[in-house]
């Protein structure tokens, strides 16, 4: 079962550029050739599922203009002078990923437990530490792709690492109250 948002409706659509995507759902990261036929499937939380020689692939809502979609734009301040990164281009980034399944950011759902900047080999590493609402959750590799795309176009960003952690465990009580609102449960 898929969703697709009011606005979308599935379809088949040509790609107008190679666009890269990622494979639902092992997330192996994949190009989709500029002239393919894809079905769109879904268009949820800023990404959207294709299908494509009988695979589905997950394209970031940056590159939406591929698919003839209208783009996600990510606005950051100019780049820090200094080199560093802000904590708020971070924040604000990890708002616009959005859980697969659940229409929800995953820095709402409490997926994120601790978002650091160290400095490695002069330079700037991005570390977060984040959980699934399911240990087993088949998308977990696709979520951990869209992370490490994403934080990797905030301004300064050299590297993003993912550790996916199970301790604690994932509970709704770690859902903030504006989205326990939006998903009607609280």
């Amino acid at each position: 079962m898929f969703e697709t948002n009011k606005s979308q409706e599935q379809r088949t659509v040509i790609v107008q550029r190679d666009v890269p995507a990622r494979k639902v759902p092992d997330g192996t990261r994949i190009t989709i050739p500029k002239n393919s036929f894809v079905n769109l499937r879904q268009a949820l939380g800023g990404t959207y599922t294709v299908t494509i020689n009988g695979n589905m692939a997950r394209i970031d809502g940056t590159d939406a203009d591929a698919i003839g979609q209208e783009p996600l734009e990510l606005n950051f301040a100019p780049a820090n002078e200094d080199g560093s990164v802000r904590q708020d281009d971070l924040d604000n980034t990890l708002q616009t990923i959005f859980d697969p399944e659940i229409p929800v950011s995953i820095k709402e759902l409490g997926l994120v437990y601790g978002c650091d900047v160290i400095q490695r080999d002069g330079q700037n590493v991005v570390q977060i530490r984040m959980t699934l609402t399911a240990p087993n959750c088949g998308m977990g590799p696709v979520l951990v792709g869209d992370v490490e795309d994403r934080l990797g176009k905030v301004p300064n960003v050299d590297k993003v690492e993912v550790a996916l952690v199970f301790d604690p465990p994932w509970s709704r009580d770690m859902i903030s109250e504006e989205a326990q609102l939006e998903l009607g449960i609280f």
